[in-house]
């Protein structure tokens, strides 16, 4: 028998694992609506233009509940890391660039909407001191640091992550190069390898600066 840390913050875990799933299902949402907008319909035939989180975990089960639950476990409570994939046409992504390009930037663009929405109600919060006020400001917060990093970190320019789609569909001259990068061995790997070591180094700027302008707003 396994048993929890006696500090398993259990509180804090349900908070982050509905984050994740609410971010997730709105950041591929975005995804699928960008594509049908464009011409394809792959994800909408498959359910996926769709705020409902359940056609998004039965695609990926194990990135939406299996591994954030995993996560949780191992933190303590305190985070949660996972994933979630929008089926897309590889022929129509080649043979329309650029809305394969605002497809890809239409799941990092979600998650700054959620940021904000966030943000702003947190600074709404920020005068008052009630047990109710307590609580939606420390979900907003977790909403708020989980939607910057999800923007930080799918934005970064190497496949299979966003901002590489986004690079291929408005510079069609760098298709190769990312072709023969998603091609290398263990290339999925590679990228959280160097995702780990670079997201560091955007998101604590990026969210010290939003948490200074909260507290100046205050």
């Amino acid at each position: 028998m396994i048993a929890l840390a006696s500090n398993f913050d259990f509180q804090t875990a349900m908070i982050w694992l509905v984050a994740f799933i609410i971010s997730s299902t709105v950041h591929e949402a975005a995804h699928a609506f960008a594509a049908k907008l464009g011409g394809d319909l792959t994800a909408y035939r498959m359910g996926q233009v769709s705020l409902n989180p359940l056609p998004h975990i039965r695609r990926e089960p194990y990135g939406m509940v299996v591994l954030p639950l995993i996560s949780l476990f191992l933190s303590g409570g305190t985070y949660c890391m996972g994933y979630a994939s929008t089926p897309i046409d590889a022929i129509w992504a080649y043979r329309n660039p650029r809305k394969a390009a605002l497809m890809s930037a239409a799941g990092p663009i979600a998650n700054v909407l959620l940021a904000a929405v966030a943000f702003g109600t947190i600074a709404s919060l920020g005068g008052a001191h009630s047990s109710s006020a307590d609580a939606a400001g420390k979900i907003a917060n977790v909403f708020l640091a989980l939607n910057l990093l999800l923007f930080v970190f799918n934005l970064i320019p190497l496949p299979p992550l966003d901002g590489a789609g986004v690079v291929r569909g408005l510079l069609p001259a760098t298709r190769n190069v990312f072709d023969k990068l998603q091609n290398l061995p263990y290339a999925n790997i590679l990228t959280f390898v160097i995702a780990i070591k670079v997201v560091p180094l955007l998101y604590y700027p990026l969210m010290s600066w939003v948490t200074g302008l909260l507290n100046h707003l205050r």
